[in-house]
């Protein structure tokens, strides 16, 4: 397993628009086969700022989703909410394991 947590700031003036597309993207991101888990978390006392929490079933699986089409939607759609680039800090799962999932 590969986990994921991307960090995201969003701009105010952008929080439900990139919300949105982000639900949709974590919808489509579900279907693929490598995908385990995609979760969309706001902060509670910054709506401003997201982590998105993707757990792939490999690091191939990870680099696929890279290639999809709704992630490039995503990817355009989302660039110009962002008040800062996005970052992303990768985990292995210690707890449960790979039959957890």
């Amino acid at each position: 397993m590969l986990i994921v947590h991307v960090h995201v700031s969003v701009k105010p003036e952008s929080v439900e628009a990139f919300k949105a597309a982000t639900v949709e993207n974590a919808s489509a991101s579900l279907k693929e086969p490598g995908v385990a888990r995609f979760d969309v978390i706001q902060q509670q006392d910054d709506p401003t700022k997201f982590i998105l929490a993707e757990v792939y079933r490999s690091p191939e699986a990870a680099a696929a989703h890279k290639e999809t089409p709704h992630y490039a939607k995503w990817r355009d759609t989302v660039a110009p909410m962002m008040a800062q680039p996005r970052s992303s800090v990768k985990f292995a799962n210690v707890f449960p394991g790979d039959e957890g999932w």
